[in-house]
């Protein structure tokens, strides 16, 4: 066994960190794992990290998702293909065309061939992903031919979908197909009869709570159920997941309708959320027993789900659930559950070896993007040992460090308050060959900021410019917080200016606020209409709650004046702007700062009837002089 393996083995088995018994909430498979010894110097006798036992068979592809994926799409390939004859569930497609999104041709080369010439009967769900497939600037032709095959076929493009993919044409910049969309979406709303009979099942489902009642209604409806028309009642009441799982159990139950993967799939991606995580972990038992898999799009999308919800343990279990399935997980999305885990404020390495573990023990070798997860979970939380020889078995695997590396332990050096240690690595790195990058910097000197060490903060942003690495906004805000953290508001608004005037760099629009609040916060307008100044030379919108607050409290006419000034770059500004100054003189009861404000505004302004009805009739006379 190579030194790297052994290194692997005795850190992710610590028994420091792990009971000798481990056992899952929700797990599916129960099963008990004994670790060895940490750090033990005895030969091992497997060369995997992983001593999960394998009492489970893990199925793996059928041949005929290996072969598509591995081969050039051509003419005689396409008759191999058909001559195999193979019959491919909702599942498998799925697998093989979520593996093809980054191939939008061979996609579609495949999706026709399984749909003309094998007798594939695609559903809703494999023309939403493929639609995904296809809505890029490259592959518009493919798209709208696709749409078109859709609506022959009575597929109706739900309002998820549609949103996803208008919202990827509008970022793209890519207008004219944002509007063609829509008015496609449109008509397909006003002209699907389905449409209504899916609300009015929802209207059922909502009016009330779940009983014969309910029941009776739907079944008075007498509705002819298909897949698509479950999956669309799922998706509109994805917000009520118990009630949806009420009309799934209903329809399997009651309209001789036979469940099967598309529908299964369908109610997972309903139930996968924090209130009926029960519920979503007993139907993927219920859908395994069926004899269903969970499709790589149903699981890529509640993964994530879970991820940004700080659900971990359940992704690593869902993770774990898949990679026991023939539909396995790529190791982009391994790499991404791990960053997730690795990036939470105290990472648990139970989890991040667990997906480790998982990910090796079905004959995969460990990326750099793997190693980098494992390394910052293990200098996240302190263990900086470990962590050297994770780095060693980084090297024997053919990865040198480099910026995310060093990074990563200058961030776990600042966390454990070990700033002189994070300082001396910055040197390591240099002679390492490796140049610190804008974002290590900014990892240092956030780390002394955060430690209330904003002098030495300041010198190594010093000594980073000295080094012509450039200054972005990331770094500034992180400087401007040091700083206002320590109630150094002027100094705050010095590095601000400078930074602006000579380094022509453009601060977040978070730190210009920030600082404008602090400025007004100690008495400081002349300097907080400064920044507005900036903000608005640098087509920031107009910032003018907190000065219109300020002023109309503790400000003058004059004051006023100047801020209506600073506000806009035309020659005057808005008629709102000065309604809104006007009403918070008014509401403070500085009525005679008003009038005076009132007098010096420009005439067509005094004139207007929204200025002159604040006043009153007395106002209005004078206004009017």
């Amino acid at each position: 066994m190579n030194r790297s393996k052994r290194i692997l083995n005795s850190i992710g088995l610590a028994k420091s960190l792990y009971s000798t018994q481990f056992s899952r909430t929700h797990s599916l498979y129960p099963q008990v794992i004994q670790f060895s010894t940490f750090l033990s110097t005895k030969p091992q006798s497997s060369t995997s990290l992983s001593l999960f036992p394998k009492l489970f068979f893990s199925s793996k592809p059928e041949p005929i998702v290996e072969l598509v994926l591995s081969n050039d799409w051509s003419k005689q390939f396409e008759q191999e293909l058909t001559t195999l004859n193979p019959k491919l569930n909702h599942e498998t497609v799925m697998y093989i065309l979520k593996r093809l999104d980054k191939d939008p041709l061979k996609a579609s080369k495949f999706f026709n061939w399984v749909t003309e010439k094998n007798g594939f009967s695609p559903s809703s769900c494999v023309y939403s992903l493929v639609l995904r497939i296809f809505a890029s600037k490259d592959s518009m032709k493919l798209f709208w031919v696709t749409v078109t095959k859709m609506k022959e076929q009575g597929f109706f493009l739900d309002e998820e979908t549609y949103q996803t993919l208008l919202g990827g044409f509008r970022y793209s910049k890519m207008a004219s197909d944002a509007t063609a969309l829509t008015h496609f979406y449109n008509r397909m709303v006003q002209s699907n009869a389905m449409d209504d009979v899916v609300k009015e099942v929802v209207k059922i489902v909502n009016q009330s709570d779940w009983g014969h009642e309910v029941e009776t209604k739907l079944g008075e409806m007498k509705i002819l159920v298909s897949d698509d028309f479950v999956v669309r009642v799922l998706k509109e009441l994805r917000g009520y997941p118990i009630k949806a799982l009420w009309v799934f159990k209903w329809v399997g139950e009651n309209c001789s309708y036979q469940l099967n993967a598309i529908t299964y799939n369908a109610i997972t991606r309903v139930l996968g959320r924090y209130d009926s995580i029960e519920e979503f972990w007993s139907m993927v038992k219920k859908m395994q027993n069926a004899g269903h898999e969970m499709d790589l799009d149903t699981y890529i999308k509640i993964s994530r789900r879970f991820q940004k919800r700080k659900m971990l343990k359940d992704a690593v279990e869902l993770y774990e659930h898949m990679m026991d399935s023939p539909y396995k997980p790529s190791i982009e999305d391994c790499s991404v559950l791990l960053r997730t885990i690795a990036a939470n404020g105290n990472p648990d390495l139970d989890l991040v070896f667990r997906v480790v573990n998982k990910y090796e023990a079905e004959g995969n070798t460990l990326s750099k993007s793997v190693y980098d997860a494992i390394h910052r979970s293990l200098t996240s939380v302190g263990r900086f040992d470990e962590a050297d020889k994770i780095m060693e078995a980084m090297r024997e695997a053919g990865y040198e460090p480099d910026n995310i590396t060093y990074s990563q332990i200058i961030f776990g050096l600042c966390k454990a308050g070990r700033l002189e240690e994070a300082c001396k690595m910055m040197d390591v790195m240099e002679a390492d060959g490796c140049i610190a990058d804008i974002k290590t910097w900014t990892i240092l000197i956030q780390g002394h900021c955060r430690a209330n060490e904003v002098d030495k903060a300041l010198f190594y942003f010093a000594k980073m410019m000295e080094k012509n690495c450039d200054v972005d906004a990331d770094l500034l805000d992180v400087l401007i917080n040091g700083f206002v953290n320590q109630k150094r508001v002027a100094g705050a608004y010095k590095l601000l200016t400078e930074m602006v005037n000579n380094a022509r760099l453009r601060p977040w629009q978070a730190t210009y606020k920030s600082m404008i609040d602090k400025l007004l916060g100690e008495r400081k307008l002349e300097e907080a209409l400064e920044l507005l100044r900036m903000m608005k030379k640098q087509n920031y919108p107009p910032f003018p709650e907190p000065f219109i607050q300020y002023i109309s409290k503790n400000g003058t006419v004059e004051d006023a004046l100047e801020f209506l000034k600073a506000l806009s770059i035309k020659e005057y500004p808005s008629l709102s702007a000065y309604q809104h100054v006007f009403n918070s003189f008014l509401e403070e009861n500085r009525h005679s700062e008003a009038k005076d404000l009132l007098y010096m505004c420009p005439h067509h302004i005094r004139k207007h009837q929204a200025i002159t009805s604040l006043f009153g009739s007395a106002e209005s006379s004078i206004a009017a002089a």
